[in-house]
Formats: C-alpha cells, structure tokens, sequence
C-alpha cells in the first residue's frame, strides 16, 4: 500500500532534509526510524525539500509498504526510533496514483523574524534577527511586486537543479506581533533559496536602505547579483503543501499554533 506521512522538525541539527554523502540529514534519521519499524529498507519521496536549518511543520511524505499497520501504529511505532527533533505527526493510507509533490497544488513558508536590540537567545536558532526598525508599508509595497507568474532569477541560487525559474507566488502576507515579524509565502513551488533571497531584499526595502520599486528592479534584471544577500534560514519554516480536498490530507499540524 501506500502511505503518507506528516513530519515536522526542528532543522538546526541537520544539513537539510535531503539524504547526502556527508552530512546528517532529516532524510536519513526518518528512513532509519521507517527501517527499524518495518524491519525494511524504505524510501521516501518529499513534497518540498529544506535547506542546511530549515525548520519544517508539516513535511508531507510517501512510500510504499508491503505492511498493513493502523495508522496509529505507523505514527507511534515509528516516533520510537525517531530524535526528539523529529516526529511524525499523522499518518494516512493513500491511492497509488497520490505523489506528494506532484499531487501538490502549492507549498507554503513562514519565516520568523524578532526585531530587537539585543541577538535572540531562548529564540535561538529558531528565529531570524534584526536590529534595525522594519517600515511594513514599505515591504508590502515591495512584496506587491513579486505576486504572480515571473522569472525569479534574481532570487535563484547559483546551485539550484529547477528546470525552470518561472514560478507563480500566490501571496506574501506580512504581519507583526510585538517585535516578532511574520512573513508568508505561498506559491505553486519555489526554487533553491528563494524564499532566504526575497526575505533579504524585503529588509532592505523595510530598512529604506531601497525603495519599494527597488524589488520590482531586482526582478526584472534576472541576475542573482542584483539582489540582497542571502538571509539567514534560522526563522524559516517549511509549512508544508496544499492538495485537493479529495485527497483527505491535513492542511495543518498542532505545531503551527507555536508561531508568532
């Protein structure tokens, strides 16, 4: 049968989700967890991959499985031999023709950030940090400009295997609670560092280091050099995709009521 499971993490330990010849990946803690459970090797396909300390509340994955477990079993059994920096958060039996990230009708993001004097520290890790005051007008106006279908080469990575830059950013919400900053992204996929290069410019534009024009200009120019520097992947968190509703997945995990 086939099976999809719900995974959330903290990635501060891990050099991303994907396995790798070197390096501890999230990956590779959950399909030794999956071994040890099923007494198998399994293989795992993921909806979105996340970067060297990418956190993620709702990975959705898939394999198939010649066992037949409750899907309680699968959630419990396999937490047992799974890092307190990971867990399983459902389980689900699904058709054979379901693919996680083919089925995925878009992918969402949060990044997290505090604005304050002094660097994060029970946040650490877990939160991006800036010193400066943030103009929210200002960064939507700026976020404005990159909704919709575009080549966001500007905000590409030089090691990224998309075979295309063309993507559709759905919506970028920004909200603020206290010092801490909410970011939102939602597009139909999203390529290597996009979400970090974006936030990067966004700054600069709430800094008024840039106009808000400036993010239309660095779009446009299709050149990574015209863009911020990569920001930091301490606050940003893999939300996870949305399918159809045929399908029967969860939209959420519990773990989201735990951000700002």
């Amino acid at each position: 049968m086939r099976l999809a499971l719900g995974i959330s993490y903290n990635g501060q330990a891990y050099q991303g989700w994907q396995s790798q010849l070197s390096g501890l990946t999230v990956q590779d803690k959950l399909e030794l967890a999956l071994r040890k459970f099923t007494t198998h090797k399994v293989s795992t396909l993921c909806a979105g991959r996340t970067d060297s300390g990418v956190h993620g509340l709702m990975q959705v994955i898939h394999f198939d499985t010649p066992l037949e477990r409750t899907v309680a079993s699968w959630v419990r059994g396999t937490n047992a031999f799974l890092p307190r920096d990971i867990a399983v958060e459902w389980a689900q039996v699904v058709p054979t023709e379901f693919h996680c990230r083919a089925s995925a009708l878009s992918r969402r993001y949060a990044y997290i950030l505090v604005e304050s004097p002094v660097r994060p520290s029970v946040d650490a890790g877990r939160v991006g940090w800036v010193y400066r005051p943030l103009d929210l007008d200002a960064m939507q106006q700026a976020a404005a400009h990159l909704l919709g279908e575009h080549d966001f080469t500007s905000f590409r990575a030089a090691a990224c295997q998309a075979l295309s830059p063309i993507k559709i950013i759905e919506r970028i919400d920004i909200s603020k609670r206290g010092a801490y900053w909410r970011f939102e992204f939602e597009a139909n996929a999203f390529l290597h560092h996009m979400i970090r290069n974006i936030m990067g410019c966004l700054i600069v534009v709430g800094q008024h280091k840039q106009p808000p024009d400036w993010a239309r200009h660095v779009l446009f120019e299709r050149d990574r050099n015209a863009a911020a520097p990569t920001f930091s992947p301490d606050g940003l968190y893999f939300l996870g995709p949305r399918y159809a509703p045929h399908w029967g997945l969860p939209e959420r995990t519990p773990a989201f009521d735990g951000l700002p």
